[in-house]
């Protein structure tokens, strides 16, 4: 990966005024190209994302972010816009077909044209969702989404992936839909719970180990600052996460631009996924996201272990950077052949053939197709434990 398509983000200063720098920008060139901007108070800039045509506006949002969501509504409205909102479930139970003709439901019942817009206000699975909803409705109209977990603005925000989940897997069903911006507002996520924000550290922590590895230095050097999120936020910790959210969607822009729709590249943001949703699934979606990606990453650098593709150093680096924040490395010993079962049917996979992303170093990035059973399951038993680790895991 080179960085010919590298964005416009700055580093930021992490000294006490880096809390207020000017919003910086990272530009993602896709099927069209789109603005993801990061820093504190952005509603201003939403009017700019949605463009000159757009006359109607629906915000789907969670009862969680009812007050977020009016405030939204009433600028929008004082823009000039015709402002709806939509209240969807909570998490991952938002994303089911249910709710996605609900909200087509409302779009037609408001008369929504190609030339009016949606708004995503939440966590990634209101990204996923009111995304998938933006992309099928009359084949496609714009989105801008407003992550507020740390979660969903390195990772469900960026890149245009939507989708929702079926009973036999998660994000089964979607397409590939651009948004037509991204803001970040920081602000979001001085009220975000800890484990929230640690399991969100899961995402970022990978795009280290596939392609920035001053992320990883980062997070080590601020390892027990992060880990006490929000107790322990000051202007320099400020300044730390807006370099590592600059820096993780960066590294995901310039994946998305070379590789819209995953024929290549793009699986490399699939590090640790393949077992992570695995997880997911047999745990009915109660394991947070970024806290199953920590263990998918440890059972990933274990199998490359193994098969003689990643040296030990790397492998030891995996658990001692993923434990420093307390996002966990092990799951249940006595679920492999259930996991097993659920990653055959991965959209990863190729008929029956397994595929991970694996690591030759840290920002070499490989693929492992059809390994031996033995060896997965030797590598599974590197992460076996009675019971999770982490607190982070769970709603």
């Amino acid at each position: 990966m080179t960085d010919e398509t590298t964005t416009s983000a700055t580093t930021p200063d992490t000294s006490a005024g880096a809390a207020a720098q000017p919003p910086a920008v990272v530009r993602v060139d896709a099927e069209h190209s789109y603005d993801v901007v990061i820093g504190k108070q952005l509603l201003g800039e939403l009017p700019r994302l949605l463009g000159a045509d757009v006359k109607k506006v629906l915000v789907v949002h969670t009862e969680a972010m009812e007050a977020s969501a009016a405030v939204v509504r009433e600028d929008l409205l004082a823009q000039g816009y015709e402002a709806l909102l939509a209240v969807i479930p909570d998490a991952e139970g938002a994303k089911s077909v249910d709710v996605v003709a609900f909200c087509w439901q409302v779009l037609g019942q408001s008369d929504f044209t190609r030339s009016d817009a949606i708004v995503s206000l939440g966590g990634g699975a209101t990204t996923d969702v009111a995304g998938f909803i933006a992309a099928t409705w009359l084949r496609g109209i714009a989105v801008v989404h407003i992550p507020t977990t740390l979660l969903a603005m390195v990772d469900a925000a960026v890149g245009g992936k939507t989708g929702i989940n079926t009973a036999e897997g998660k994000n089964l069903v979607g397409a590939f839909h651009s948004p037509v911006g991204v803001l970040c507002d920081l602000v979001a996520l001085e009220t975000l719970p800890k484990w929230d924000f640690v399991a969100g550290l899961g995402e970022i922590i990978k795009t280290g180990f596939i392609a920035d590895p001053v992320i990883l230095d980062l997070v080590e050097a601020n390892a027990e600052a992060l880990g006490s999120w929000p107790a322990s936020i000051d202007d320099h910790l400020w300044g730390v996460v807006r370099e590592l959210v600059e820096r993780s969607v960066a590294v995901k822009a310039r994946v998305v631009s070379q590789d819209l729709k995953e024929a290549s590249l793009r699986e490399i943001l699939n590090y640790g996924h393949t077992l992570a949703h695995a997880i997911e699934q047999v745990e009915r979606f109660a394991w947070r996201h970024g806290a199953a990606v920590s263990v998918g990453m440890v059972f990933a650098a274990e199998l490359a272990r193994l098969a003689g593709r990643l040296d030990d150093e790397v492998v030891d680096r995996h658990r001692s950077i993923l434990a420093s924040v307390g996002l966990p490395l092990t799951y249940r010993g006595d679920r492999w052949e259930q996991l097993l079962a659920v990653m055959r049917r991965d959209k990863k996979s190729r008929g029956d053939l397994l595929r991970f992303v694996v690591l030759e170093d840290i920002g070499k990035v490989g693929r492992l197709e059809g390994p031996d059973p033995t060896l997965l399951a030797a590598a599974y038993a590197e992460i076996s434990a009675d019971a999770p680790t982490s607190r982070a895991v769970s709603l």
